[in-house]
Order: C-alpha cells, then structure tokens, then sequence
C-alpha cells in the first residue's frame, strides 16, 4: 500500500480533514492508497483545543464521514514520515514552503504544494470546499494512472 502525507501547519484543521476525507474515498474506491496528515509547526496552534478542529469534524460529518482519527491529537512532522510518504502535499505553498524550507531543507522541493487558506483567511465553508476538490482530483488522478496498486 502506498502512503500520501498531507502537510499543514498544526495538524488539526486542513490536513486533517483531507486525511479522512482522502481515506474514506479511497477505501471506497478500492484505492491502494492511505493518507496520513502531520504539522509542521504545532507551538504555532496555541488556540487549536483538543484532538482535531471541530470545524473539521462537522464538515466530515456533513458529508456522512466518520472521521477513525478524531481522537488522536495532532501530529509534528519529521524527517522520516517525510521519507516514508509516497506523495507529499502541503496545503498552502505561501503558507508551507517557508516552513518546510526552514525546518527540512532538503525536502522543499518534495510536496506537491496547494492554496488552501487557513480559517482566518478564508471562511471554514470556502476552504474545506476547494480542499475537498483537490483530494477528490488527486484521487482520480491516482486511479486514472493506476498507481494505486500494490507495490
């Protein structure tokens, strides 16, 4: 099975919500794929309470998803999820690339980088849309190129 890591800065909002989304379509979609999600800074999230954004949760469940990690607290990203992924995806380039330049420098140039806005700079309803749009394009993308088999 072969692993996609979705990157955001706490781990709590965006990169949650596309870990369960990701995993739930691909398990529906006979996808050999499973996601996981990490931060890349998570002192940044003073103000994230508990395990994952309850703004994530109800979208989840809006779209009739359990989300399996709802009580797994968010996640700092290290050397070896980064080497241990098949495909790397932070969610805002403007937001990530900066971090992922400061603190994996080698890495940089690895994730596939996206403009999905955190909650302050777009509203909750907008962003978790077009972030849903892209997990749902890159999974088509996947089964299109058939690299969701075993390897």
């Amino acid at each position: 099975m072969k692993t996609i890591l979705f990157l955001c800065t706490g781990n709590y909002y965006r990169s949650r919500f596309a870990e369960e989304l990701f995993n739930h379509h691909a398990e529906r979609g006979g996808i050999d794929w499973v996601a996981h999600s990490r931060g890349l800074a998570l002192e940044r999230g003073a103000n994230n309470i508990g395990c994952i954004s309850p703004i994530a949760l109800r979208a989840l469940k809006e779209l009739e998803i359990t989300a399996r990690g709802a009580n797994r607290f968010p996640l700092q990203c290290a050397t070896a999820d980064l080497a241990s992924a098949d495909f790397v995806v932070a969610v805002k380039e403007a937001e990530h690339r900066p971090l992922m330049r400061e603190r994996f420098t080698e890495w940089e140039h690895i994730p596939n980088y996206w403009s999905i806005h955190d909650v302050e700079d777009a509203p909750p309803s907008e962003a978790l849309k077009l972030l849903a749009q892209e997990v749902r394009t890159l999974l088509q993308q996947f089964r299109e190129a058939n690299v969701g088999t075993a390897r």
